[in-house]
């Protein structure tokens, strides 16, 4: 099969090996950011308002304007305030203006003034609190101690804003199980005066039990898990104003069973917006409510689609024209920004090609910086867009993945950035790109440890779309030998495995696996995977595991396409979703690979929870033909090869029950498995447990793949 080799291999030549120490599997699980981890400048950030920016050393904050002049914070400035339990170093600081930063002290809130070098006590919390967040408009921290939510403020007042006893009543904490772009549950005013707050209720959802087994007599760990087709929990926003003391809920109406997601506080506070989706995820509206009553205001716009539209990202007010805001959409097949007036009136696009936008960075004058994908999303790269058209420069020059920030104006940026062969590079660099000076360039983090050879390229799926590819060989690589190889897989929605960064995203177990066993490791990223478009991902739509499967086997081909490869000796391993993956080939495809090893696997997605999997396969009602041909307990009779599965006892994402009903339906068919519980673990395996993890999966590879 022809491929198209686009970037470099690593490789050290033979007489550099011996001079290098082999790498180890416990280094590469605990040393991966650690010990391998590249240099990076600890702390660095803008200064708030300012052309200064900070990072930090372990006993002194150092500013440095843009011509490189630095002035310093010493450690011992600091702990002039505190007599006794003084710093050991210098803290994470938050700035909160040209002169003032925030920092914690165990449950204290200090504020360092660097004109006259005095620290104020500004808040005082309850050390129980969690999912707190600060206003700096307020000088106030809203935050949960259970499943209720507090302000305190900086005189000293605690206000109690919920007081629900009932343990399915949960305030002021992420909802949707993170879905939609929720990541937590309170949001702050701009100027500070009220706090929005999510409201869940629980009741509704079914109850499913943990089991604890580190108990002398087990114990049960109810959880709620609202599982496909089954009711999910309801979810109000409520807004608490600390003047009056009072709460106002939001109207946002029936059905209950609806998402709220992306909120976002107007630039006067007079209205806050929602983006309200139903539950089919098939379409949305954008709505407008007034603060003080609750009341809903209009429906700026909506948007639908005949299999999901997914709303991640609040609207962005335009700078200095508080009647215009930015809005995410796929609504082209790619995820762009559009320009729209208050009222809802769609002006135009903003970015536009066969490209995602990632992440909205700053503005500057009339423009826009951010960050989008590039070469098939294998690099996030900068661009600039003129706000009033659909025009977009890419201003970073070098390959790889680009994280960046930008100062109050967005005239200046630090641009932080690696590829596959260069670690890490911090620059600081103007809007249009240019190059002011270097602040860090990093040195090989494995300039000492013998790792492997990485090649990434690009393979035609069978309707002709590239698929970017990941392989891994041996250091010492022969070409006329050949290899036993491991397809590592994931490829399922929302997660991408192979970019050009460091190790081109690789875990360094792959690495040591290669070297220490001479193996190859090779990962595709098919169809159904993240940023490649809306048409890409949503191939997959109400029959999961088909064309991801034939994607993958496509990739197996071009494997067994290569002299190198011993093509009798393949095995499979992935996790979560790579764990049905893997356990769907080795079932629907049952003489390509020796042995496979699935972890945490989804089994039948009746059994997974709402949001993610009626997104992707609507409900057991409405799609009984996907969910059947989906299920992998009607698979079970095919599985021929040496299969391993793994899974976390107190895993509260894909439930125990997967991989236990898919042994019992092993049993009933007489079909042999081999099985591996971790007591006490969630989802994933980490800690110093994961070398146990990672040498039984490897050591099984090695066992089984012969």
């Amino acid at each position: 099969m022809r491929f198209i080799l686009f970037s470099l291999v690593i490789s050290f030549c033979t007489s550099a090996f011996a001079q290098k120490e082999t790498l180890s599997l416990e280094d590469a699980i605990m040393g991966r950011w650690s010990k391998f981890a590249p240099e990076r400048i600890n702390g660095l950030k803008w200064v708030k308002n300012s052309n200064e920016f900070s990072y930090l050393e372990k006993d002194k904050l150092i500013l440095e304007n843009l011509d490189g002049a630095t002035r310093e914070i010493l450690l011992s400035d600091l702990n002039t305030h505190f007599s006794e339990d003084s710093l050991s170093k210098f803290p994470g600081i938050v700035w909160m203006d040209q002169e003032r930063f925030r920092f914690q002290k165990n449950s204290m809130i200090y504020v360092y003034n660097i004109s006259d070098g005095q620290i104020e006590e500004l808040i005082n919390y309850n050390e129980e609190a969690q999912n707190m967040e600060f206003s700096e408009q307020a000088l106030a921290m809203a935050y949960t101690i259970d499943n209720n939510l507090f302000i305190q403020d900086s005189k000293g007042t605690t206000h109690q804003i919920t007081s629900d006893d009932e343990a399915d009543i949960v305030n002021g904490q992420a909802v949707h199980r993170f879905e939609f772009g929720v990541s937590k549950g309170t949001f702050w005013s701009n100027n500070g005066e009220n706090l929005a707050f999510y409201r869940k209720d629980e009741s509704m959802v079914t109850d499913y039990p943990l089991v604890n087994t580190d108990a002398r007599i087990a114990e049960a760990n109810i959880i709620k898990y609202p599982m496909a087709g089954m009711k999910s929990h309801h979810v109000t926003l409520g807004i608490y104003n600390l003047e009056s003391q009072k709460t106002v809920f939001v109207k946002t109406g029936k059905p209950k069973e609806q998402y709220l997601t992306n909120i976002a506080w107007g630039p006067e506070d007079k209205y806050i917006y929602i983006a309200i989706l139903n539950r089919d995820q098939n379409h949305m509206k954008l709505n407008k409510y007034d603060v003080k009553t609750g009341d809903f205001v209009k429906t700026l716009f909506e948007e639908r689609h005949e299999n999901y539209v997914q709303p991640l990202h609040p609207m962005i007010f335009v700078e200095g024209n508080d009647n215009e805001f930015l809005w995410r959409s796929e609504r082209d097949g790619y995820d762009h920004f559009y320009r729209y007036t208050i009222d809802g009136k769609l002006m135009n696009q903003v970015t536009k090609g066969k490209w995602v936008v990632k992440d909205f960075i700053a503005f500057t004058g009339n423009s826009i910086i951010l960050t989008g994908t590039h070469k098939d999303a294998l690099e996030t790269q900068v661009f600039r867009s003129t706000i009033k058209a659909p025009r977009s420069t890419m201003i970073s020059k070098a390959e790889g993945m680009h994280r960046v920030q930008a100062n109050y104006n967005g005239r200046f940026l630090i641009d932080s950035y690696n590829s596959l062969q260069n670690p890490g590079t911090i620059e600081l660099v103007d809007h249009t790109g240019k190059s002011m000076r270097t602040l860090l360039q990093s040195e090989n983090p494995f300039k000492n440890t013998e790792i492997a050879q990485t090649e990434l390229y690009s393979i035609k799926a069978d309707d002709g779309t590239p698929l970017n590819c990941r392989m891994i060989k041996p250091a010492g690589f022969v070409p006329d030998k050949t290899y036993p190889a491991l397809v590592y897989v994931y490829n399922g929605p929302g997660v991408q495995l192979i970019y050009n960064s460091n190790l081109a995203a690789a875990p360094l177990w792959m690495h040591y696996l290669a070297n220490a066993h001479n193996y190859i490791v090779f990962t595709v990223d098919g169809r159904g995977s993240e940023n490649r478009g809306r048409d890409f991902e949503q191939t997959i739509f109400r029959n999961l595991g088909e064309v991801e499967m034939r994607d993958q086997i496509r990739g197996v081909e071009h494997l067994k396409s290569l002299d190198f490869i011993d093509t009798d000796r393949l095995a499979v391993h992935g996790w979560s979703y790579g764990g049905f993956m893997t356990t769907n080939l080795m079932c629907s495809y049952p003489d390509v690979f020796t042995c496979g090893i699935a972890g945490g696997p989804v089994i039948d997605w009746k059994f997974y929870e709402v949001m993610y999997t009626e997104r992707f396969m609507d409900t057991p009602k409405t799609n009984p033909e996907g969910y059947e041909n989906t299920s992998l307990l009607n698979k079970a009779k095919n599985l021929k090869g040496e299969l391993l599965m793994i899974h976390g006892a107190q895993d509260d994402v894909v439930v125990w029950q997967h991989s236990m009903d898919f042994v019992r339906k092993c049993v009933e068919e007489g079909v042999q498995l081999d099985y591996f519980p971790y007591p006490s673990h969630p989802h994933n395996v980490r800690g110093k447990d994961r070398i146990h993890l990672m040498r039984k999966v490897i050591d099984y590879i090695i066992d089984h793949n012969q």
